[in-house]
């Protein structure tokens, strides 16, 4: 079938929407018509970084009815509302035991540019077009592997949850389903875009007693108190480590690393108190750690999580529940963009002018 898709033909090359083939889905796959999809820095470093192959359809936070389902599927059927999240092989050790985030053929399948069977479903004329994260959601229809796409609740308004199928989840399902924070510890997050504030709402969910939201953006930093933040500090204004220590009487017991930024990730090891837990989720640069003072001497830990250590399937749809009972207000970081707007999207999102921007393709 014909659609429409924004196509990035090159390396750093702005999204051209134009019109592509798709095939029609395979025995395990579905077609889903796109009713909306995120946009998430990680569509931007593909598009500008090179990790995955060119000319490709990039997106992967989509949300869509089912159209049509392979002879095979048997979870999925017409008319269901669905969110799309990241690829996996579903047979590998650590898929059979719950951590399909850190499948073994998880870049293979996410990045490489093509389905789990080595072939593409996007064609413009004889020129194959890359597939990101098994669904490529920049895209007016998206046919997906069943195992990827998660049933959603048809009250709902399907256009906001595209985002949970990967940057909300990241940051809700580190603290929920790695960190588990017990009952009245304190966490700080650093960074508030998506992510963090995701993961303030997990916080709060939690129970956590202190939770420190640090950027160095005030408007964000308002947000993150709103969003449930005791304490929020500013890291052109204040020494964070300092600060921190004070308040808790020694450093918090946990941490999530949003940003990346070498020095930042020094003050997320800096400001946990003795045995106390990191989770960097940032996509951060080669640097420098003093293992033994920042680590090793006070029993510390420095962990990486991948996609919150989600199973999609089942966190989902409980994210969802959470967002219905009031308790994850995550509606509160959007602003919806018209496809046609998606260079735009991608500019306000690296100029922090929206937190969340999602593209309405329906």
């Amino acid at each position: 079938m014909k659609i429409q898709a924004a196509v990035t033909h090159a390396q750093g090359d702005e999204f051209a929407i134009e019109e592509v083939s798709l095939s029609a889905p395979k025995s395990n796959e579905v077609l889903i018509k796109v009713i909306a999809t995120g946009v998430c820095h990680t569509d931007a470093v593909a598009r500008d970084l090179g990790i995955s192959p060119y000319p490709i359809v990039l997106g992967h936070e989509g949300s869509g009815i089912v159209e049509q389902v392979g002879d095979s599927v048997t979870s999925l059927a017409a008319g269901d509302h669905v969110v799309m999240s990241f690829a996996h092989c579903g047979q590998c050790e650590n898929c059979l035991t719950g951590h399909p985030t850190v499948c073994s053929r998880f870049n293979e399948l996410n990045f490489g540019g093509r389905m789990d069977d080595c072939t593409c479903r996007l064609h413009q004329g004889d020129t194959e077009l890359a597939t990101f994260f098994g669904q490529s959601s920049f895209g007016t229809h998206v046919v997906a592997h069943e195992r990827n796409v998660v049933k959603v609740d048809k009250e709902v308004d399907l256009a906001l949850l595209g985002p949970l199928g990967c940057g909300i989840q990241t940051g809700a399902g580190t603290v929920l389903n790695r960190l588990k924070p017990e009952f009245g510890t304190s966490i700080a997050i650093y960074g508030c875009g998506a992510v963090g504030l995701s993961a303030i709402m997990a916080a709060k969910i939690a129970g956590c007693q202190q939770i420190f939201a640090i950027d160095v953006h005030d408007s964000r930093l308002e947000l993150a108190k709103e969003l449930g933040a005791t304490h929020a500090l500013n890291g052109k204004q204040v020494d964070v480590v300092k600060e921190i220590k004070e308040i808790t009487g020694g450093g918090t017991h946990y941490a999530v690393e949003s940003t990346g930024v070498p020095p930042v990730v020094r003050q997320s090891l800096h400001a946990l108190r003795p045995l106390g837990t990191v989770a960097i989720v940032g996509v951060t640069p080669e640097m420098n750690i003093d293992v033994h003072n920042d680590v090793m001497a006070e029993g510390k830990s420095m962990i990486g999580v991948i996609e919150g250590d989600s199973v999609p399937r089942v966190f989902i749809p409980k994210l969802v529940e959470f967002y219905k009972a009031g308790k994850f207000p995550f509606d509160k970081l959007v602003r919806f963009y018209n496809f046609d707007q998606i260079n735009q999207a991608f500019e306000d999102s690296a100029n922090g002018v929206a937190v969340k921007p999602i593209l309405k393709l329906a």
